[in-house]
């Protein structure tokens, strides 16, 4: 068989090369430190559990669910009111997805045809990459420098792409470099929307894993938003319900429709008892949700604290699960080699940022996702590495 271009194109590259090292070293018995992807190992609360089992053992829960419950659309748009300040239309303005990896893969096939082009930041979450490979389109990627706070610059879009462009992908607070943006940011972004007219997509997945006090709110608050956009959600990192695959695309009303459509003709829809449970969590107050920034924000500060006393001073990060940090200058730009003597030595796994995107080279991007104790330990075996 001969695989299709676009599948050389999704190539995972350094992703499986590490998955593999890291079963090598496994099966050699190294305790391997795995910081690597953002997989949340904090659990729903128990209201959420118990209501995925008790809908679980009810025979009418194994249909087709075919649409969104009407109750789970009402759900997330109370919650885009109460949380964002954002009035949202449940019946023409919300439309769940299968967690927002699914969403974002699909995200570009209402909106694009093959040649288009599509925006990307650099260095960015790779999903992102995927959806505009899936519809075949053009890609161009915007750098998100180190001297701009990690924002992306409008100006380095260049004239021609952005009057040929057709849809745009972007995120704040950002995945992979934890970078938040201010409220000018997004009217600006609208602005330059309308201008050249491109539609946009913002992921918002991070919102509420925000640090030191800091509220973030969402691309939809802003002026003229929902005319040009629409914004993906998740509860995977905030309620810890990666595994059930639950999030939302909200905003404008001729893309949900048109997604809408799509996801029609791929999947029968999300399984009842998780919609069900995704309701108990969008009604509960924020109680669990700052319960579970808190939990990440303390190991933020634990990890950065521990490197530096082992001398790798990072800049600490102000939201996401993440922390993106330059590498020791001693190994120069090669964060991929960095990465992979790093997990040889010490059995700690990061991600180069050159995976994210070539704007990402020289750093690397650390998940906290492991246990505070686990840090402390990955940080000595660092330390030690670092110091050989």
């Amino acid at each position: 068989m001969k695989r299709s271009s676009m599948m050389n194109d999704l190539s995972s590259g350094i992703f499986l090369e590490l998955a593999k090292e890291k079963a090598a070293l496994q099966a050699d018995g190294t305790d391997v430190i795995d910081l690597s992807v953002g997989t949340p190992n904090i659990a729903p609360a128990q209201a959420i559990k118990q209501t995925i089992a008790d809908e679980a053992m009810k025979d009418e829960s194994y249909i087709y669910a075919i649409d969104d419950l009407p109750e789970l659309k009402e759900a997330a748009a109370q919650w885009y009111k109460r949380r964002y300040g954002v009035d949202i239309n449940a019946s023409t303005e919300v439309c769940a997805v299968l967690g927002t990896q699914e969403g974002l893969a699909h995200c570009c096939l209402p909106v694009i045809d093959p040649g288009d082009t599509v925006i990307l930041q650099d260095p960015c979450y790779p999903a992102f990459f995927t959806g505009a490979a899936i519809a075949h389109a053009q890609i161009y990627r915007v750098p998100q420098r180190e001297k701009n706070g990690f924002l992306i610059d409008f100006d380095d879009i260049p004239q021609d792409v952005a009057q040929r462009a057709k849809l745009m992908i972007f995120s704040y607070p950002n995945n992979p470099t934890t970078a938040v943006a201010p409220p000018e940011f997004y009217d600006e972004l609208i602005a330059f929307s309308k201008k050249h007219d491109i539609f946009v997509i913002h992921d918002n997945a991070y919102s509420e894993l925000a640090f030191d006090g800091l509220r973030v709110g969402s691309f939809l608050a802003h002026n003229g938003a929902k005319e040009i956009g629409a914004e993906f959600n998740s509860l995977s990192k905030s309620y810890g319900y990666a595994g059930a695959r639950l999030g939302f695309c909200v905003g404008n009303s001729e893309y949900v429709s048109a997604l809408k459509q799509l996801k029609s003709n791929t999947d029968y829809g999300i399984f009842l008892p998780i919609q069900k449970a995704g309701i108990c969590a969008l009604q509960s107050d924020e109680t669990v949700v700052r319960e579970t920034a808190a939990a990440y924000e303390k190991r933020r500060d634990i990890l950065i604290e521990a490197f530096a006393a082992h001398g790798w001073q990072i800049e600490k990060p102000r939201a996401t699960m993440f922390v993106w940090a330059r590498i020791p200058e001693k190994f120069g730009n090669d964060d991929v080699a960095f990465v992979k003597q790093l997990m040889q030595a010490t059995g700690v796994l990061v991600v180069p940022g050159s995976a994210f995107g070539s704007c990402g080279c020289g750093f690397v991007r650390i998940a906290l996702v492991q246990s505070e104790q686990r840090i402390l330990t990955a940080a000595k075996r660092i330390g030690e590495f670092l110091n050989t």
